[in-house]
């Protein structure tokens, strides 16, 4: 099976939202929000939270997406309202191979971006644009049990939650890629074997 090509540094755009890769101009609003909202965010991103404390870690953050982008490791997504250009989060694929057979999506929004759909909205087009454009067979997301909001927002956008936490405090939810319609007929005009007796 062929590597997955790196995929084109390009925005992905939303009837409301804008996804696009980040550049060394958007360190300050990176930065901003995460040091506005480190108390809400440090449960479900720690890593993160701890690396990003000045904005110098901000810019050296997003030159490591950049180079994780081209070796297709973490592909991450600042969100922008459309008509404003108002930074409102971020979103990001993390392939479990370069093959990209199954990828963890992770996203966040600030406080006062909450609540209005734009999570949805921009889940929904990430898993069409992951399995539509990079082949993916299966998302995974996973949500803190207390986080009852971001449950909602996943089982919205088509994902289903497995029946087991994967570990405590941790709900996992997938989504598998729809099958296409030549796909469905195939398997449809597939010879059935005998029925045992």
């Amino acid at each position: 099976m062929p590597l997955l090509p790196v995929p084109p540094a390009a925005p992905l755009a939303t009837p409301r939202l804008l996804l696009r890769p980040y550049g060394p101009a958007d360190a300050p609003a990176f930065f901003a929000l995460l040091d506005a909202e480190r108390p809400r965010l440090q449960p479900a991103f720690p890593r993160r939270i701890a690396a990003v404390q000045t904005l110098t870690d901000a810019q050296q953050t997003l030159q490591g997406y950049a180079a994780s982008w081209r070796q297709r490791r973490l592909l991450v997504w600042g969100i922008w309202a459309a008509q404003t250009q108002q930074y409102l989060g971020d979103i990001s694929l993390q392939p479990d191979t370069p093959r990209a057979q199954t990828a963890e999506v992770g996203y966040y929004l600030a406080a006062a971006a909450e609540g209005r759909g734009y999570a949805r909205e921009a889940l929904r087009h990430l898993a069409d644009y992951a399995f539509q454009q990079l082949g993916t067979q299966k998302l995974i997301l996973r949500c803190r049990t207390e986080n009852a909001r971001s449950q909602r927002t996943a089982e919205a956008a088509g994902f289903q939650r497995l029946a087991q936490q994967v570990e405590p405090g941790v709900w996992q939810f997938e989504q598998s890629r729809p099958l296409e319609l030549s796909e469905v007929k195939s398997f449809a005009e597939r010879p059935s074997g005998p029925v045992p007796g």
